[in-house]
């Protein structure tokens, strides 16, 4: 190993880790706005990502089928067979998949819910100190 080499690989993890760290500091300050609808910017993106995933799935993985070839009378048959068990382990799968993407929405949703309860309170806080006086 040499030092170019750890130097390039440390950049990479930098790199990769900077991203989540500012969607999250990012996800808070678009959450502590005054109208609720910046902080589900993200969310939704994140949302639309897992539903385009599990569609990806859908539209491109052919579940379940495989032709078969016979030699019968001189003549080579293709049948199309659909194995009608693959399908609820397709189903299951998107599912699988379609909970493990939205794991990043959670965790934006949960930013959200969090820095709005204490935004909520420090306004209320705010308006009983406006009253006392």
């Amino acid at each position: 190993m040499t030092i170019e080499w750890i130097i390039s690989r440390t950049s990479v993890l930098i790199f990769l880790l900077a991203i989540p760290m500012g969607a999250i500091f990012l996800q808070i300050y678009l959450s502590k706005k005054n109208s609720k609808w910046p902080g589900l910017i993200l969310p939704a993106i994140t949302f639309a990502f897992s539903l385009l995933t599990v569609m990806g799935m859908v539209a491109f993985v052919e579940v379940g089928t495989h032709t078969t070839s016979h030699y019968i009378d001189g003549v080579w048959v293709t049948t199309l067979i659909t194995d009608r068990q693959a399908i609820p382990g397709a189903i299951w799968g998107a599912i699988y998949t379609f909970h493990l993407m939205n794991i990043p929405t959670a965790i934006l949703l949960a930013i959200y819910k969090g820095v709005r309860i204490e935004c909520n309170r420090r306004r209320e806080i705010e308006k009983m100190s406006v009253q006392d006086l």
